[in-house]
């Protein structure tokens, strides 16, 4: 992971993201303005809209850091060692033993307390 320092946001990345929140107000206001027009038109306006704003910040210092995160998670992904289908199967059965082996512990629990209850306030026999 990397460990730089936080430069200074320049005047222009402060700019970008101002805009790209304008644009994203005035996408959503214009999809509810232009009710009449049919549903797909809309939704496609809103997504060209989505996807300026996205390229408009991936200009900026904070979404080249962003993308730079995404990158490196997607190669921290990669070296993962993932569990084999036999091991996840062992593992879910074993959680399902578990949580059926509490519930019964917590059952038994229960029927003990309310009996109890019962018994002390003489409401049963």
């Amino acid at each position: 992971m990397n460990t730089q320092l936080e430069a200074s946001t320049s005047v222009f990345d402060v700019v970008k993201q101002v805009f790209s929140v304008i644009f994203v107000v005035a996408g959503v206001a214009a999809f509810y303005y232009f009710s009449e027009a049919p549903l797909l038109y809309r939704v496609l306006g809103l997504v060209a809209v989505a996807l300026i704003v996205v390229g408009m910040m991936l200009t900026t210092g904070m979404g080249r850091n962003v993308w730079s995160f995404v990158l490196e998670s997607k190669q921290e992904v990669r070296k993962v060692v993932w569990p084999t289908r036999d091991e996840t199967l062992r593992t879910t059965l074993l959680v399902f033993a578990m949580v059926v082996i509490v519930g019964l512990v917590l059952w038994l629990l229960d029927m003990f307390l309310f009996w109890g209850v019962r018994f002390l306030t003489g409401q049963g026999g």
